[in-house]
């Protein structure tokens, strides 16, 4: 339903068009140059407005609601705001995720009378902030008057969807209340990009001849199958090939971990299930929505050595073959119907596969430990589960979760932003109040953006959040050590009833032996009606053997002498 208001503005036409692309739920901090806008948003019977603590938290809250939604909106005031709102823009431009970034910005009449204005770098020059977001966006749009508000908001949305991208869009604060036509068809925005029948009969044909050819085909899985909304053809896919299926790390949980093609993760040195060995046997990859960057690939060493076939979102490419405009849910259920069943991967995997890991069980008074916290993590997980997991060490605990079907996997590889876990978390669960929400963060990274548990407060939010305190940034450690990974110390579980105030529900404990774990964790599964902080107190010499070795590898990629004379050469 529309606005309230007899008045159709350009808020009202943002608000409709924000609800038709099925964005239900906003996150904002209001500012002096977006609050008509908010107002105008706020009169929408079927949008909701989630407040934040900050802006950067308000960016990576709307991202976390990307993951569960696919569009979400971040709305924010100009300059100090929207260039806070930027890092959480950017993460969702390398993780895929079609974010709206809606600034609103000083009046027109400012721009031409050339007047100095608060929030600004003291210049009469506005335009900065829609340059730098042009660099980080598919689409970057500011809106010089009413009448271009429908144009110019309907292109930055659908190239959002279409590009699984952010885009940005610059309201002045005198154009949010300004008269402005009510929206069309919102299939203009919306509407599917098939791919080419051409290139795709092609493609499909081409690569069930090339991979007919091959022996010992493998399915590699990427982060990027999920955004393209391709995984249920990628099932059919995998069993009409029969052939080994182990997924990249940003991809956890994006191939059932219970269908028996599944081999682990592919993450080089520090891969799971034996996956790096299947992988390595093979004579082609299938490489579906894959991203290979230096933490993928362990500091490059673990880039597979032969030709890959690779499936983007929406080209496929492979030795001798490029075929644009293919979309990937379409390519993968053409081939499925093209291929020839080969098990040979399968085969060759039952004698690869490594013999199951024997689990110790801690005693109730034993010190706490990272494998103790993980096994009992592990209990907390069932088709239900949505589990998060920080930059750090929690990656390489998280990889070794065993995810039933329906459990989801939330990694930030990409970016690599210590602190996205809270805000994500937290817009994620305004999306899924449903799913039981974990996460795994160390003490580091929970410090950058703690302020958003009050919101989970705030909401009533039942996230449990495990947190690692071994003082300290360990993933930097492993990298590079150095008196400047050493952190201050908090009472974290005390921090919890600052939150609460008088009013909230939240849960603030902590852990130093297996028992008391297993005690908190009780109390944060009945916990019903707020956020649980369960503060793991570990040594700062545990971790995994996992994060040893890949931080080694990592700080070997980051230490190579240069080569040339720079970027100019």
């Amino acid at each position: 339903m529309a606005s309230k208001q007899e008045k159709f503005t350009v808020g009202d036409y943002l608000a409709e068009r924000l609800t038709q692309i099925g964005i239900h739920q906003y996150f904002h901090v209001p500012g002096d140059y977006n609050l008509v806008l908010l107002d105008k948003l706020e009169d929408h019977s079927d949008l909701v407005g989630i407040g934040c603590a900050n802006e950067l938290n308000c960016s990576m809250a709307a991202e976390g609601y990307a993951r569960a939604n696919g569009p979400s909106a971040c709305v924010v005031t100009f300059s100090v705001g929207a260039l806070s709102a930027f890092n959480g823009t950017g993460s969702a431009y390398s993780e895929n995720l079609p974010l709206i970034l809606i600034s609103g910005a000083p009046n027109t009449n400012d721009f031409g009378q050339h007047h100095i204005l608060h929030h600004t770098l003291g210049t009469t020059d506005f335009t900065y902030q829609l340059e730098m977001a042009k660099k980080i966006t598919c689409c970057a749009v500011a809106i010089p008057r009413a009448a271009d508000a429908p144009r110019l908001i309907d292109r930055a949305l659908r190239a959002a969807i279409l590009a699984r991208k952010p885009a940005y869009i610059e309201i002045p604060c005198n154009l949010a209340n300004a008269a402005c036509v009510r929206p069309g068809p919102v299939s203009a925005v919306t509407d599917h990009v098939m791919s080419d029948t051409a290139a795709l009969e092609a493609a499909g044909k081409c690569a069930a001849e090339y991979l007919d050819g091959k022996l010992k085909p493998v399915i590699l899985v990427g982060p990027k199958l999920r955004r393209a909304g391709a995984e249920k053809e990628l099932l059919k896919l995998a069993e009409a090939m029969g052939c080994a299926v182990a997924v990249q790390p940003a991809a956890k949980g994006m191939f059932p971990e219970d269908h028996k093609q599944f081999v682990g993760i592919f993450w080089g040195q520090v891969s799971t299930c034996g996956a790096e060995s299947i992988l390595h046997w093979a004579d082609a990859i299938l490489c579906v929505g894959t991203v290979f960057n230096d933490y993928s690939t362990v500091g490059w060493t673990a880039m597979p050595d032969i030709p890959l076939m690779t499936a983007e979102i929406d080209h496929v490419t492979f030795p001798g073959a490029h075929f644009s405009r293919v979309r990937l849910a379409e390519f993968l259920a053409r081939l499925a119907t093209q291929v020839t069943h080969n098990d040979s991967t399968m085969v060759e995997y039952g004698r690869l596969r490594p013999d199951p890991v024997l689990v110790h069980t801690a005693a109730p008074g034993d010190v706490l430990t990272r494998k103790e916290t993980s096994r009992q993590i592990q209990q907390l997980v069932d088709e239900k589960t949505t589990v998060f997991v920080e930059t750090g060490d929690s990656w390489f605990n998280g990889i070794q979760l065993k995810l039933p079907r329906g459990a989801q996997f939330e990694i930030e590889m990409q970016w690599g932003h210590i602190g996205w876990s809270i805000p994500a978390a937290f817009g994620y669960s305004i999306r899924h109040p449903e799913r039981r929400t974990i996460i795994v963060i160390g003490d580091g990274s929970f410090q950058v953006t703690a302020q958003e548990v009050s919101q989970m407060v705030r909401y009533n939010l039942p996230i449990i959040i495990l947190l690692m305190n071994n003082r300290g940034y360990t993933i930097e450690v492993e990298i590079h050590d150095g008196a400047y990974n050493r952190i201050k110390n908090w009472d974290y579980a005390m921090l919890i009833q600052a939150f609460n105030s008088t009013d909230g529900k939240a849960k603030g404990l902590r852990a130093d032996t297996a028992g008391e774990l297993a005690d908190a964790i009780k109390v944060a599964t009945a916990n019903k009606g707020g956020p649980t902080l369960i503060e793991c107190t570990i040594d700062q010499d545990d971790c995994s053997k996992e994060l040893i070795t890949w931080g080694h590898f990592v700080a070997s990629a980051n230490a190579r002498p240069p080569k040339g004379g720079g970027y100019d050469d």
